[in-house]
């Protein structure tokens, strides 16, 4: 096996544990999903996973980081994309509705679980969370006329509980439209 394989191998072997980890923490909490439940879902011994995580608890920071810092950069992406401010806030709904219909699983471990992330990784996370936010503010001044920051980010934040409400409501086909044409309009109702 050359080494790009192993690598390649190595990688989606770890891509497959963040995926098991997703659904079994969605499904019972991160407290209850033990190392072997991780590595059984994947077919290896739990102790295996320690080719890839320091532990469990780096497992649920991964998880939630790399999605953290995903959503980051697909935001820097959909707004550079953009011929202008009304297609970026388009495409940023589009995106993010996206995410939330694939991810639904994530979601549900970041509602119940961000706080059993250690410090610097729940700090990380939130962080992230806020240079979002904050895209979706600047697009959002620019189509939005006379609204102050906080009530930009305000609009942003409750689109955000709208659009992540899927695990909890239907994730077919109909929802994603159904979802973005909401989110559009409350991003952009007149007050």
């Amino acid at each position: 096996m050359s080494s790009t394989t192993r690598t390649q191998a190595k990688a989606d072997r770890r891509d497959a544990l963040l995926r098991a980890a997703a659904s079994l923490f969605a499904e019972r909490g991160f407290e209850r999903v033990s190392l072997d439940d991780l590595g059984g879902a994947v077919g290896v011994s739990g102790p295996a996973l320690y080719r890839h995580f320091a532990g469990k608890q780096a497992v649920l920071a991964a998880l939630l980081v790399d999605t953290s810092e995903g959503l980051w950069q697909g935001g820097q992406r959909v707004v550079a994309d953009a011929p202008d401010a009304r297609t970026a806030l388009t495409d940023l709904v589009a995106f993010h509705v996206d995410f939330a219909l694939a991810n639904a699983d994530v979601i549900r471990v970041h509602d119940r679980d961000l706080d059993s992330l250690l410090d610097a990784d729940r700090h990380r996370v939130r962080s992230l969370q806020r240079q979002y936010v904050e895209f979706w503010v600047d697009v959002l001044a620019q189509v939005v006329a006379n609204e102050a920051r906080p009530a930009l980010r305000t609009r942003a934040h409750a689109v955000f509980g709208l659009i992540n409400s899927t695990p909890h409501s239907g994730r077919d086909r109909d929802s994603r439209s159904l979802l973005a044409t909401m989110a559009l309009a409350a991003l952009t109702a007149q007050p």
